[in-house]
């Protein structure tokens, strides 16, 4: 039972903290903010922080601090659990969790606002595509005409240019066709 109590013992004030632990700012920084709430571990990060965690189910501190109810249930825990209702246990937990496993694996929606600012950014695109193609870039070049890149493809496969690999490897030259 004393072992049970140790770091809560342990992280009380800060002046013990500094003695156990040595000049950590960050404790100084989160136990003002803890206030009265019990630690009664390390945690997942071996700071008396809470987070609900599937992969570290259990905190370094309880959720609530502790209310006149809690502690008369508290005590009441002490003795035969049959004896307690399924109220009291539930509010045994809730004083010590936020969430249960099933509310922590239960979807949260949170793929609807990445799924949304990805087609807003998309959208985005879009539109600045769109208003630079018709405010800011000049027109198309004439070598892009259909006429014009038939004649270019004409002279490439006159002058024979990149024979072994390129276009001029896939032209049959007796057959006048495409291999």
């Amino acid at each position: 039972m004393a072992l049970q109590n140790l770091p809560s013992t342990l992280l009380r004030t800060n002046a013990q903290i500094q003695k156990l632990l040595g000049c950590r700012t960050i404790y100084r920084m989160i136990l003002p903010r803890i206030g009265k709430r019990e630690v009664v571990g390390c945690g997942w990060s071996n700071l008396p922080i809470y987070a609900d965690r599937l992969d570290f189910p259990l905190p370094a501190i309880r959720f609530r601090e502790p209310s006149p109810e809690v502690m008369a249930l508290r005590e009441k825990e002490k003795g035969d659990w049959n004896k307690m209702s399924i109220e009291d246990k539930k509010a045994l937990y809730r004083a010590s969790f936020c969430q249960t496993f099933s509310e922590m694996k239960h979807p949260t929606g949170e793929w609807k606002l990445c799924a949304g600012v990805v087609l807003l950014c998309t959208a985005g695109s879009l539109l600045l595509g769109l208003f630079m193609r018709g405010f800011v870039y000049d027109q198309i070049p004439d070598t892009f005409s259909e006429e014009r890149r038939k004649a270019q493809l004409k002279r490439i496969l006159t002058l024979e240019i990149d024979g072994i690999t390129g276009l001029s490897s896939k032209w049959d030259y007796e057959n006048k066709k495409w291999k």
